[in-house]
């Protein structure tokens, strides 16, 4: 087979990053997320591109996903799914302040922004992020690549040690954070009942 050479490549990196997982950080992000529940406070997810699909799934599984289950009852967002809004604010504002325009007037303190960018520079995010730590809300960034200005502005981050222009890898691993926490509450936690 003429690319085995290669599928056996990004396989082994695939699995030394997820070897490479800090478990301390998915207590971090899991404590965060159970934070909301008590304070009854709301779960925003960014991100761009690819990023934004993987926020819209964060959304679907931690939403939906957990609530249909009677596990948990997130009030999760995300901020890239609207798009009248997004293309309003893009057109009328900038491009760069289609998260944050969002967040204005509505994120608290108590609140947790999930903020998801492979190279942790897009300004759109930074902006946003930025917005956040004004307001006091806690940041939780996804990164790859050297990780930028979002794995500096983060109170919990998440980072994909890649090489910079990785993106398949480092959005890989982004899923599979979500696909762990998610299956967390499923096995672990599991429903609850009053």
């Amino acid at each position: 087979m003429k690319n085995a050479g290669f599928f056996k490549g990004y396989k082994q990196r695939l699995v030394d990053l997820i070897n490479n997982i800090d478990d301390i950080i998915l207590e971090d992000i899991i404590q965060a997320m159970e934070r909301t529940i008590e304070l009854k406070s709301k779960i925003y997810i960014i991100g761009n591109g690819g990023s934004s699909a993987t926020a819209s799934h964060m959304t679907n599984d931690f939403g939906v996903g957990l609530r249909r289950r009677q596990i948990r009852n997130f009030d999760v967002w995300s901020l890239a799914d609207n798009s009248p809004v997004i293309t309003a604010a893009a057109n009328d504002m900038g491009y760069d302040q289609i998260f944050k325009a969002q967040l204005e007037g509505l994120l608290k303190v108590d609140d947790v922004i999930i903020a998801i960018s492979c190279s942790g520079n897009s300004p759109n995010i930074i902006y946003a992020v930025e917005y956040a730590k004004q307001v006091g809300s806690i940041v939780i960034g996804l990164t790859g690549f050297k990780g930028g200005k979002l794995k500096a502005l983060s109170d919990i981050n998440f980072h994909v040690n890649s090489k910079d222009e990785e993106y398949g890898l480092v959005e890989d691993l982004h899923m599979i954070l979500d696909h762990i926490i998610y299956t967390y509450f499923i096995e672990v936690i599991g429903p609850t009942h009053d």
